[in-house]
C-alpha cells in the first residue's frame, strides 16, 4: 500500500481537488493539486479551536456548516431537472459566512485555519494501516481559505518531526498518560505559559492529544511542551501493561508501580531507584544521608 505522502504527492501533480480520507485517522482536503483543510481524530478542530480561543459557541459555528453544507450541491452528481438556477450559483462557503457575521476577521480565519491544517497533517502523514480513499470534488464546508503547496507542507512536518526528536528522542510520550513529577531537584523552575498549562491540566490519565482538546491547544504544540518538560525532569512516564495488583504497605515512602522517572536533559539513562533512598550499612547511602541532612538543615 502506498504511503500517504505518495499518495498526496500524486494528487498535487494532477492537479485534483477532492478529499483524501484516511480512515478514522482523519482526512485531507485539496483543491487544484494543493492542501486546503485537514482535519486528524488527533488533533482538535478548527471548531474546537474557535470555542476554546475566540469564545465562538459551538452552536454558532454548527449553524453555519449546517447552512452551508445543506445548500451546497454535490459537484458528482449532474443538476436535476427540479433544481433551479439560483440553486446551482455559487454559494457563500462557511468561512465566508463566519466573516460576514463578524465572528472571525479574514486575517483571523487565515490564521486559524493555517495553525489547524499544519497541525493535523503532522499526524496523518504517519498514520498507517488505513485504507485512502479520494472523494473527487468533496470540500471541506470552510471552503478554500488557505493554499499549501504538497511538497512544502511535507518539508515542515518532516522539520517538525526532527525538532520532537531533539529535544525528547523517544515518541513514548505521545500517546501516554502526562503524570508530573511529585518532587523536582531544583529550587525554582521557568516555564512557558503552555508547559505551565499542560502541568494544571495533567491529571496522570489525559493524554497529550485529550490534553489539547481540554485546552483548546494544538496537538502539536501541546506535544513539544510535554516532551519539553520531560527534557527537564518535571514528567514521569508510565510503563503501558497491564495493571497490576498492589503491594503490600512499605514503611517508606516509594513511587507507584508501573512508573519511571523521567530524567534531566543529558543525563542519557533512567533514573529507577526509591523517592527515599535505603540505608544498608555501606559509606556511600550513609554519607548521602548526611548530606541530605545537612542541607535540610541549611533551608530551616
Amino acid at each position: 500500500m502506498p504511503s500517504v505522502e505518495n499518495i498526496l504527492s500524486g494528487l498535487a501533480g494532477d492537479h485534483a481537488t477532492g478529499s483524501l480520507r484516511l480512515g478514522k485517522a482523519g482526512v485531507i482536503y485539496l483543491t487544484d493539486g494543493r492542501v486546503t483543510y485537514a482535519e486528524s481524530a488527533s488533533a482538535p478542530r478548527l471548531e474546537d479551536l474557535l470555542g476554546a480561543c475566540r469564545g465562538i459557541s459551538a452552536h454558532a459555528v454548527r449553524q453555519i456548516r449546517q447552512a452551508t453544507t445543506r445548500r451546497r450541491p454535490d459537484p458528482a452528481l449532474p443538476p436535476g431537472p427540479q433544481e433551479s438556477r439560483k440553486s446551482r450559483e455559487p454559494q457563500p462557503t462557511g468561512g465566508e459566512r463566519l466573516i460576514a457575521q463578524g465572528l472571525l476577521t479574514r486575517g483571523e480565519l487565515e490564521f486559524c485555519v493555517l495553525s489547524t491544517v499544519l497541525d493535523a497533517a503532522y499526524f496523518l502523514l504517519r498514520a498507517t494501516g488505513h485504507r485512502p480513499r479520494f472523494r473527487r470534488g468533496e470540500l471541506h464546508w470552510l471552503g478554500p481559505q488557505w493554499y499549501f503547496d504538497a511538497t512544502g507542507l511535507l518539508r515542515e512536518c518532516e522539520r517538525r518531526k526532527a525538532q520532537l526528536e531533539q529535544i525528547w528522542p523517544s515518541a513514548e510520550l505521545d500517546t501516554l498518560p502526562v503524570v508530573p513529577v511529585e518532587r523536582i531537584g531544583a529550587h525554582r523552575v521557568v516555564l512557558s505559559a503552555l508547559q505551565w498549562e499542560v502541568l494544571v491540566g495533567a491529571d496522570s490519565v489525559a493524554t497529550p492529544a485529550e490534553l489539547a482538546r481540554k485546552l483548546g491547544r494544538p496537538a502539536y504544540s501541546v506535544l513539544l511542551a510535554v516532551r519539553q518538560l520531560a527534557s527537564s525532569g518535571l514528567l514521569r512516564v508510565l510503563e503501558p501493561g497491564p495493571a497490576e495488583a498492589p503491594a503490600a504497605p512499605d514503611p517508606l515512602p516509594r513511587r507507584t508501580k508501573g512508573a519511571t522517572e523521567i530524567p534531566a536533559a543529558g543525563t542519557g539513562s533512567v533514573e529507577t531507584s526509591e523517592w527515599i533512598p535505603r540505608a544498608n550499612g555501606d559509606p556511600a547511602d550513609v554519607n548521602l544521608l548526611i548530606r541530605l541532612r545537612n542541607a535540610l538543615e541549611a533551608m530551616t
